[in-house]
């Protein structure tokens, strides 16, 4: 989510402008505009103007689609310009609220960590572990910084490894063990006049370099449109050309889950799915000077959406509910073929 270019080589301030305009034409996609905007701010260095734009998110009237991030995220930039009591305050809230999403929970559990609330880092990063993961077969891939925060936190607190401990290290992939990129005697070895450790040092501190490529290096998924029932009725009385594309709701439903299918048969990872709106569409059908009615138009504008992090992995994690919205468990909705 942050940005990871050096401020000498972006002008952050710029950028931030220019997403806050971006914001302003696509209002579907104005709450990830503007934390990426907030966080170019933070780069910038000016962290007042990046909780003015964390302010004015939380106070949007129509609400957000993740209000806990929204202010994880507020609550570690006021820390980082003197607002602990505030920022504290947040982050107490944010362990109440108990949000269901790991990207919160990382946050304010990274600020603890970084003011030295070892402790409390350990305890938020264990709450939002045991919250999320303690049911789940399988740690998605969203969670893995839940269990590494964690295993690096009690590192330094000296703690014996535990079961949460270990599934990091199995989850871990690099070369370098979790042990090696956590050790706290690796600050020493950077004063230190021996090649042997100073070579080794580097060696870690190229893994994680390369952990953090690759997380960042992720592509945008292959996505497939999704209409919703009433957004693709409002669409083809519109457009009632576009009814050859869509003959039914549900023949619709069906043709996305065996693309999906198909894609992933043939090899293809990364599979996603963008829910489409018809003001969305028509906005971007006018950015591209076309008519809304013209069928090459619409994997364009599932790209877009993809690009812009709109779409939701597929297939749903197990236990998650299908893609369609129908509020049933994937396995026996669309999944269940």
């Amino acid at each position: 989510m942050r940005p990871d270019t050096p401020a000498e080589n972006v002008d952050h301030t710029a950028e931030a402008a220019r997403l806050e305009r971006t914001a302003g034409l696509y209002p579907e996609d104005a709450e990830a505009l503007l934390l990426q905007a907030a966080a170019h701010l933070e780069l910038a260095g000016d962290r007042p103007a990046a909780t003015t734009l964390y302010d004015r998110l939380l106070s949007a009237p129509g609400g957000l689609d993740n209000p806990h991030l929204v202010r994880a995220l507020k609550a570690s930039n006021l820390w980082e310009y003197g607002h602990e009591a505030e920022a504290r305050a947040i982050i107490d809230g944010i362990r109440a609220a108990a949000p269901r999403d790991p990207a919160p929970w990382v946050i304010v559990a990274e600020s603890l960590e970084a003011h030295d609330e070892l402790e409390a880092a350990q305890k938020t990063f264990t709450e939002g572990a045991t919250l999320l993961l303690a049911d789940v077969p399988e740690p998605p891939h969203a969670a893995h910084p839940l269990l590494f925060g964690r295993h690096r936190v009690r590192r330094m607190l000296g703690a014996a490894h535990d079961e949460w401990d270990l599934l990091a290290d199995t989850l871990h992939s690099l070369p370098v063990s979790l042990d090696e990129l956590h050790d706290p005697k690796r600050v020493w070895s950077l004063g230190s006049d021996n090649p042997a450790e100073l070579e080794a040092e580097i060696s870690r501190l190229r893994a994680e370099l390369g952990a953090y490529r690759e997380e960042l290096s992720r592509p945008f998924p292959v996505a497939v449109l999704h209409w919703p029932a009433d957004e693709l009725a409002e669409l083809i009385a519109a457009y009632p050309s576009l009814s050859e594309e869509y003959p039914s709701h549900g023949e619709h439903l069906a043709g996305i889950e065996a693309s999906l299918t198909e894609l992933s048969a043939s090899g293809t990872a990364n599979l996603g799915i963008v829910t489409g709106t018809v003001p969305s569409y028509e906005a971007f059908a006018a950015s591209e000077g076309t008519s809304p009615a013209d069928t090459d138009l619409l994997p364009q504008y599932a790209t877009t959406l993809a690009a812009r992090g709109r779409a939701v992995s597929w297939p749903p994690e197990r236990g998650a509910a299908c893609w369609c919205g129908s509020g049933a468990q994937y396995q026996a909705c669309h999944g269940a073929a």
